[in-house]
């Protein structure tokens, strides 16, 4: 089967072509937001084809997965007039807890009866106004880095794409706070100079961008990892940090609550309980080992790639039908 989808978010992807199918990436001359092609920083197998706008037009499809709203139009224009929905199934895949008028954000796709809507967690298919398109969730699926933790740096590893711009969304107000109680190490996508931003010392918050096969090395490396995320989808760094075997800190929004059961870390909305976890960790190391033990216990039997991967199978079958 030939599936069309954009390269829209690495760590998901990476995960969804991992099943048995031919993966149809749209590249472009620029590589630019449309058109990214093949990952860069990630491994993906060779089913994973990148394909031109006009190659598109006449390739055979089976089915397309949608990720913003402006890609309907673009798979219509790029597949020679076939319209996804109608004259090929799709579906419509949300990555995103709502924004706006939150809980009566309208999703793009509601009231849309020839699309079915998935989403990646129980809180966006329950915050999101889906109006009468048909709804269906399937959580994240990580492919398993291994039990690499050991803990061996008293810091706390913290992933976060873009904290200076992002801010409250992803928590960055609450690092100098935090930073009190635990060295910081913020990895991800454009952390540069957020020390300086936030006035912190360079010992108490690093900052690094680094590709995908050394991230999780580096993760494991520190005791435990800090999760500060206030409005965002559930995060997967989240998730590979509990692959990894480490044990979690926190916020307790959105999905996390599901995410992260007793035993494998501490949940709280308060930032000094956060903190306090902190101290204890660093203080106690085989406490945090055994902790980690559990998140990665839990997260293999929840966000195990085969799970992930069954239920996609499932919902493209019913889709297909």
């Amino acid at each position: 089967m030939n599936i069309l989808l954009w390269h829209v978010h690495g760590s998901w992807t990476t995960a969804f072509v991992q099943g048995p199918h031919t993966y149809l990436v749209p590249v472009t001359p620029d590589r630019g937001p449309d058109g990214r092609g093949r990952a860069e920083t990630f491994t993906w197998p060779s089913s994973v084809r990148e394909v031109t706008p006009a190659e598109l037009a006449a390739a055979p499809v089976d089915l397309v997965v949608l990720q913003r709203p402006h890609e309907e139009r673009l798979a219509a224009e790029w597949l020679g007039g076939r319209r996804p929905g109608r004259d090929v199934p799709a579906v419509y895949l949300e990555h995103n807890t709502p924004r706006g008028d939150v809980p009566d954000s309208r999703h793009p796709a509601a009231d849309r009866p020839d699309l079915t809507l998935v989403h990646v967690t129980h809180f966006n298919r329950l915050f999101w106004d889906n109006g009468s398109t048909r709804t269906a969730v399937i959580e994240h699926g990580v492919v398993d880095p291994g039990h690499l933790y050991t803990g061996r740096l008293p810091r706390a590893a913290v992933v976060v794409n873009e904290p200076v711009r992002r801010r409250r969304y992803v928590g960055t107000d609450l690092l100098p706070g935090l930073s009190e109680a635990v060295p910081l190490d913020v990895f991800g996508m454009r952390t540069e100079g957020l020390a300086e931003e936030l006035g912190l010392p360079a010992d108490r918050c690093r900052s690094a961008d680094l590709p995908q096969r050394q991230l999780h090395a580096a993760m494991a490396e520190r005791r435990l990892y800090l999760h500060p995320v206030r409005w965002t989808s559930l995060g997967l760094s989240l998730l590979e940090a509990m692959h990894l075997g480490m044990p979690v800190v926190v916020l307790a929004t959105t999905e996390a609550v599901e995410a992260v059961p007793a035993g494998t870390g501490v949940l709280s909305t308060r930032p000094e309980e956060l903190a306090r976890a902190a101290r204890r960790y660093l203080a106690d190391p085989e406490a945090a080992a055994r902790d980690g033990a559990r998140a990665r216990q839990a997260a293999l039997e929840r966000y195990g790639l085969k799970r992930f991967l069954d239920d996609w199978e499932r919902l493209i079958t019913e889709v297909r039908s």
